[in-house]
């Protein structure tokens, strides 16, 4: 399925999606997927632009996929948020009125937010200099954003250096520092009912969980709501520090982050070496019933996917349904899939989200 952005044949793309998932999971006799849909438009929150030059302009361009010398110029996105919109032509207006902006500029970015904050990343082949950040300023004021400038080894910051999200989970509002260069979910409408179904699928525990891959803490603020107490980890140390200002900013005091990637957190359970990192925590304090995963596309390692099935339930989101699928086989055989969801985080492509909860057999 290519990409091809066209609102009235949103169904006739999402339904080959759904198929292909049920096709994925029929050998676990799941259940029906849920399907969440997106918005069909402006649903996209970040977007990123190299600059072409044509009749003396810089140029807001993409490329097809292998293609590095055939600019497709860009006008407007309308895949991309509103407020992403309305900040390019003002943008590009800024860059063309201004030499010192525009002087060997070659990259844009734009992270936005459901809660209508913004930041623009600037990206040069050339030192940042006062003059460069003079310019800047106005620019920001004048676009009412946080702005990055960025060139070899150097990072200017006007304003913030992350964009402010504020997400709704069950009739609770969290708030999120999402940091410029991290990781964050592209689509937050969709992001924003993965985390409802989330929420729901854990359901109310008198025990603990163990997350996997926690990023800046998208699902862990909600999902520590419904549990004794959260162990979680993750290995970026931007991510990390985002993690922790969320759970302090959202009042979320039950939560032990340690920064160690998911394969060390599996040898300091199966007790093959200690890790400095975990200092003070005793881990056989703790009472998991749940293990939460979001790994990356390549989806759990063996040894950590062998590690989750100790837990009576296994939350899995996943950003590629193969992986998913070969992972559930390694689980097949203690473990049955309860519930089951699509999440159309990329419209109009054939890549998809999706979630299963599994329980012990």
């Amino acid at each position: 399925m290519s990409s091809v952005f066209d609102p009235s044949a949103y169904q006739s793309l999402l339904a080959p999606k759904v198929e292909r998932l049920r096709e994925l999971l029929a050998p676990f006799s799941a259940p029906e997927p849920v399907v969440f849909e997106s918005p069909r438009e402006h649903y996209r929150l970040r977007a990123e632009f190299r600059l072409w030059r044509e009749d003396g302009q810089r140029h807001y361009a993409m490329f097809a996929p292998g293609e590095k010398h055939k600019a497709i110029l860009i006008e407007d996105f309308p895949i991309a948020s509103q407020r992403i919109n309305a900040l390019m032509p003002r943008l590009k207006a800024a860059w063309q009125a201004s030499e010192t902006l525009s002087n060997r500029l070659f990259q844009v970015e734009f992270l936005t937010t459901l809660a209508g904050d913004a930041m623009i990343t600037l990206c040069y082949h050339r030192p940042l200099d006062d003059e460069w950040e003079a310019a800047a300023r106005e620019l920001t004021a004048e676009l009412d954003v946080s702005l990055v400038g960025r060139s070899k080894g150097k990072r200017l910051v006007i304003g913030r250096d992350y964009a402010v999200e504020k997400l709704d989970v069950a009739g609770r509002t969290f708030s999120y520092r999402q940091p410029e260069g991290a990781f964050t979910q592209p689509n937050g409408a969709v992001n924003q009912k993965m985390l409802n179904w989330a929420f729901e699928a854990i359901g109310e525990r008198d025990d603990d969980l163990l997350e996997l891959y926690c990023g800046n803490g998208n699902f862990t603020l909600p999902l520590a709501t419904r549990v004794r107490q959260v162990l979680a980890t993750e290995i970026s140390k931007t991510s990390v520090n985002a993690a922790l200002h969320n759970l302090d900013e959202n009042g979320v005091d039950n939560v032990r982050l340690v920064r160690l990637s998911a394969e060390e957190l599996t040898e300091a359970l199966n007790e093959v070496r200690p890790f400095r990192r975990l200092q003070g925590i005793d881990l056989k304090s703790y009472q998991f019933g749940t293990v939460f995963v979001d790994p990356p596309r390549a989806g759990m390692d063996p040894d950590t996917c062998e590690l989750t099935r100790r837990f009576e339930r296994i939350l899995y989101i996943s950003c590629n349904p193969e992986t998913l699928a070969a992972n559930i086989a390694q689980l097949h055989d203690t473990h049955r899939i309860e519930r089951c969801a699509l999440f159309d985080q990329f419209p109009y492509t054939h890549h998809m989200e999706s979630g299963v909860l599994l329980v012990r057999r």
